[in-house]
């Protein structure tokens, strides 16, 4: 055992070995740090085509290749209205040719959530999950639930609850599932 100023260099090896075991760890799974939990590795993502407030029709197949966020809520969901926002601002830090954010909801009363969005300010794209079909397939049995999709198509996270998706670490996590 090799001492320096008395203390062992076996110390060091070891913590510096912990040090980097954990880097290792967060790297391999950032979304830990969001309280994001895990789901069964190789969960293929349901498909579906939602239609959205804008009009359009979103499919999830044609988003094969990018990260998907999917955040379930509802206007009358006191947590969902607060971590709206935030959303909006990681949509907005974020590569739209590697990410997408969808936030689904079971709420029909367009002019509602037009309003909704206004008066938080919040440009995001809503889908409608009118028969509640896509809300069932992904677990949902709160609010507001979000649910991360890898570029592959497999589910790889689940966060109930609200969170500060803006974040630096919020976007950093979101980041590391970019490649």
């Amino acid at each position: 055992m090799i001492t320096m100023n008395g203390h062992t260099i076996r110390g060091l090896w070891l913590s510096l070995a912990f040090w980097c075991a954990a880097g290792s760890a967060s790297a391999e799974d950032a979304l830990a740090l969001l309280k994001i939990g895990r789901v069964e590795t190789g969960t293929v993502a349901m498909p579906f085509a939602l239609n959205a407030l804008d009009g359009s029709r979103v499919q999830l197949a044609d988003l094969k290749g990018k990260v998907v966020v999917l955040n379930f809520w509802a206007t009358w969901c006191g947590p969902c209205k607060e971590e709206m926002p935030a959303l909006g601002r990681l949509r907005q830090q974020l590569d739209p040719a590697r990410f997408v954010l969808l936030t689904i909801t079971t709420d029909l009363q367009r002019e509602g959530i037009k309003q909704f969005l206004a008066n938080l300010r919040v440009q995001v794209p809503v889908l409608f999950d009118e028969d509640h079909d896509v809300s069932h397939a992904y677990l949902v049995r709160a609010l507001p639930t979000t649910v991360f999709i890898d570029r592959q198509g497999t589910v790889i996270g689940r966060a109930i609850g609200p969170r500060d998706w803006d974040t630096p670490e919020a976007v950093r996590a979101v980041q590391s599932l970019m490649p």
